[in-house]
């Protein structure tokens, strides 16, 4: 008989949206009659941007010639597509990264698991708490980690709390850790760091030899000018920082599947044996054996968000997810709610009323308001007690949700 990967069994539960999913299906098929509305999972709701839709259109007009058809394109993207990312993305806010350091992919969090593949089982991570669950459930199903305790932290890992004490900032660790996920802005507390603050992490990640796993999926939503969109704006950080960024949530690419992780030339590992060696080699090996690439369809309609016409649509998307998060947050501050985020993020980040815990809130959303949210439990330990709602939805819905909320 086939064995089975134990590392599996040793996840608490199941993964924390199919749970919600699972909780919201129960409740529907009980209350048929009930209009649920969900701020739960980070799923844009608008439609793509038209100038995506239209040079997707031409790419598929393309592939129905034989003169323009494309088969297997480059694993790391077309170069097309990589030029324009690093000039709009990164050269343009003084970022000194290349097309050649850009590796197009179908997803950032396909990219912050599929990392592991390229480095050793031995290194000491670090991870926020509350966290995006697939950082800790990927190194979980890798076997990086022990078994989870009561609280639901796996042994193994150096858990980093983020709270209000410290503005959903974690500090830097006392102990030496080998790898740091980090990501601003922050899933799911919607908190932002400073240039300083970055500086210390690189600045640590450089004097202890580690790599810092920078999630950047939600730069776009970043209203003040004077905060860093990527790691690379931090002197230092090509020397220990791996970025990863997506499509999905400025350009609604979540049902479209694009992303980009940046890994510089020069960043080094370190071997068993003590060699260094360069990750980017071992990346570009692992996406040429284990990847076929994304479409060149979705790819040429990931080039058009760098047109002029892209960029004023995809400006306008964020705006109006923007609007909603202020709407959420307004809302929610006239109910009494304490709330924080929502301000360079689309998600709000709130105190659960009267000391309920976070699933204790969420079925009283549901099945009270019909309102779908995410408990902040299930991003860690240090989550309880909060609650995330999400900013992508329609403007109807966003307002009548809130107008249910207060009623209550």
């Amino acid at each position: 008989m086939a064995q089975v990967n134990g590392n599996y069994l040793k996840l608490k539960a199941g993964y924390l949206f199919p749970e919600i999913a699972r909780r919201v299906k129960a409740f529907s098929e009980a209350n048929p009659e009930a209009q649920i509305i969900r701020l739960g999972i980070g799923d844009v709701t608008e439609p793509l941007p038209e100038a995506c839709r239209t040079a997707m259109k031409g790419a598929i007009d393309e592939m129905g010639t034989r003169e323009g058809f494309h088969g297997y394109g480059p694993e790391q993207g077309y170069l097309w597509l990589r030029e324009k990312i690093a000039a709009s993305d990164f050269q343009a806010r003084g970022c000194q990264v290349s097309a050649e350091e850009i590796f197009v992919s179908d997803g950032s969090k396909c990219d912050s698991s599929n990392i592991l593949d390229i480095l050793g089982e031995g290194n000491r991570i670090a991870v926020t708490d509350p966290v995006y669950p697939v950082y800790v459930d990927s190194n979980v199903m890798a076997g990086r980690t022990g078994d989870a305790d009561d609280a639901g932290r796996y042994g193994g890992l150096t858990y980093l709390p983020i709270t209000a004490a410290n503005g959903f900032t974690a500090e830097i660790p006392t102990e030496k850790v080998d790898l740091i996920y980090l990501c601003f802005p922050n899933n799911p507390t919607g908190a932002v760091a400073t240039k300083a603050q970055l500086q210390a992490w690189v600045d640590y990640a450089r004097a202890n030899d580690a790599l810092i796993l920078f999630d950047a999926a939600y730069e776009a939503f970043i209203q003040d000018p004077e905060l860093p969109h990527s790691i690379y704006e931090i002197e230092g950080a090509r020397e220990c920082a791996i970025e990863f960024r997506s499509f999905s949530k400025n350009a609604g690419f979540t049902g479209t599947r694009c992303a980009l992780t940046v890994v510089p030339r020069g960043l080094m590992g370190t071997a068993a044996n003590g060699e260094r060696v360069e990750l980017w080699a071992l990346w570009n090996r692992r996406q040429c054996t284990k990847f076929n690439g994304v479409s060149y369809i979705v790819q040429r309609g990931a080039e058009a968000v760098y047109s002029v016409e892209g960029q004023a649509q995809v400006q306008a998307l964020v705006a109006f997810y923007m609007q909603n998060a202020a709407i959420i947050r307004r809302e929610l501050t006239a109910a009494g709610i304490q709330v924080y985020g929502g301000e360079q993020a689309p998600y709000v980040w709130l105190k659960t009323p009267e000391n309920m815990d976070s699933w204790g809130f969420f079925d009283h959303l549901l099945g009270k308001a019909h309102v779908v949210g995410t408990p902040g439990s299930g991003f860690g330990a240090a989550g309880e007690g909060y609650f995330r709602l999400s900013a992508f939805n329609s403007r109807e819905n966003v307002q009548e949700a809130m107008g249910r909320i207060r009623a209550l």
